[in-house]
């Protein structure tokens, strides 16, 4: 069973960064592709950010620019670099692991807690 436990959320003026971490445990980590999705209120769970298991990080057009993924096979943790933050990007922010099929990326696990991002204007 695999267990993701996002951290780093909170609130931040516009323009201002935040991290955002996501540890993982209960399965090998570096095996699996992981990204990042962020839900806002009345919308729908939207993906952010993908990284493959070599590394390669793939964005939303909407973050592109802005925001870095990356990870930390040692650690199991993914991470999220929030910079130039906008108000629309508040949102709740959560982890998975991901798996793609096509063009298609799917997330595997159940959604755990999230964590909030607000940007304050």
């Amino acid at each position: 069973q695999v267990r993701l436990v996002e951290s780093g959320g909170g609130l931040v003026q516009a323009g201002g960064s935040l991290r955002l971490s996501c540890a993982a445990s209960g399965s090998i980590f570096s095996l699996n592709a992981m990204a990042w999705y962020r839900q806002s209120p009345g919308k729908p769970r939207d993906l952010v950010a993908t990284i493959t298991t070599d590394g390669s990080p793939i964005y939303a057009d909407s973050v592109k620019g802005r925001f870095t993924i990356s990870r930390d096979n040692a650690k199991n943790t993914v991470y999220l670099q929030m910079t130039s933050l906008k108000p629309e990007d508040t949102a709740v922010y959560y982890c998975s692991r991901v798996r793609r099929s096509g063009s298609v990326w799917y997330n595997m696990d159940a959604w755990g807690q999230g964590t909030l991002v607000t940007v304050s204007s």
